[in-house]
């Protein structure tokens, strides 16, 4: 054992294992596709689980050719209505699939949604929160 009471290699080889499942979780997530809809289903629009647009469909009912200019306005109402129905399923889909990866740690990780580090650890070195790395002007 390491003195403070860890083992390093242990901690080593669980960082790995955690961000092997993190790499896993993201590649779930782009693989993954959720729906939204607006006006009844006239506009549908498709999102990958990491919230990119895949897909759109417009149904021909949503459009009256004998006021175009109407049609375009309420169409494109309807769209970004079903994109953004479709961005709130891939929210879930993503608070579902990597909170249990987070879980139990305050703060959370950077870009899974949570701020700052990980704060249940202390600052290391030359990072945010930490002591001013060796030879650093800090």
């Amino acid at each position: 054992m390491e003195p403070g009471g860890f083992n390093i290699q242990d901690l080593l080889q669980q960082a790995q294992r955690m961000q092997q499942q993190l790499l896993d979780a993201q590649q779930e997530l782009a693989d993954a596709e959720v729906t939204g809809t607006a006006g009844g289903g006239l506009v549908t629009a498709t999102v990958n689980g990491q919230g990119e647009v895949t897909g759109l469909t417009i149904d021909p009912k949503a459009i009256d050719v004998d006021d175009p200019a109407d049609t375009a306005e309420t169409v494109a109402d309807l769209v970004l209505a079903a994109i953004r129905d479709a961005g709130r399923a891939a929210q879930e889909l993503q608070q579902e699939t990597m909170s249990p990866l987070t879980e139990g740690l305050p703060g959370g990780i950077p870009g899974l949604g949570g701020e700052g580090g990980v704060p249940g650890i202390p600052g290391l070195p030359g990072f945010p929160g930490g002591p001013p790395a060796h030879g650093s002007p800090e």
